[in-house]
Formats: structure tokens, C-alpha cells, sequence
């Protein structure tokens, strides 16, 4: 199971403040498969979602040991989605997924 929260990530120029914001939609986002016995397991990653729909530069912020931490990281950066939109332009959104086994 997993959450997400996605920001806008906030650009130098002025001249490009969105009026119309849409955040990115998930096409295709499968969970990892968390292993092990501890039914508390909790991962936390950091990521972007490009203009491309790819995820990109994703971090561990909370780890639940290697292996988790790699099965999470293999499994998002095969995620898809439609990108942020920032006034009808595709843009980048930072974001925040947790995941869990419980």
C-alpha cells in the first residue's frame, strides 16, 4: 500500500507563476513487494516527476533496511504518470510516497 503527496517545484522566473495547477495523475504505479516478517514496515522516498511522466532522483528518506529500500527504488522508477501541469504546460512535481506493509 502506498500514499502520495506531490508539490509543485517553484521556479527562478517570475513570469512563469501558475495560475492553473493540476498535479501529476498515476498511470501506472505497482507497489514493491516488501519482504521479510516486521508487518510495520514503512518505507518513505523523495521524488520528481518529470515533464516526461518518468520519475526521477528518487531518495530514501525513512528506510526499512537494503533490501526494502531496493525494491522500493526498483519499483518507482518504473512508475508512469501524466506529468504536473502548470497553466495547460507539462512541468515538474516533486513528491513524497510512503509505503508500508501492513
Amino acid at each position: 500500500m502506498h500514499e502520495a503527496e506531490f508539490a509543485d517545484i517553484l521556479r527562478t522566473n517570475a513570469n512563469s507563476r501558475c495560475e492553473v495547477t493540476e498535479p501529476p495523475e498515476a498511470l501506472t504505479t505497482p507497489n514493491p513487494l516488501l519482504s521479510g516478517t516486521d508487518h510495520d514496515t514503512k518505507v518513505s522516498v523523495s521524488l520528481i516527476v518529470g515533464t516526461d511522466g518518468r520519475v526521477h532522483s528518487p531518495l530514501i528518506l525513512e528506510s526499512a533496511g537494503e533490501n526494502q529500500d531496493r525494491a522500493v527504488l526498483d519499483a518507482v522508477r518504473h512508475w508512469r504518470y501524466r506529468p504536473a501541469m502548470c497553466n495547460g504546460v507539462p512541468t515538474e512535481a516533486e513528491g513524497k510516497v510512503e509505503f508500508s506493509r501492513r
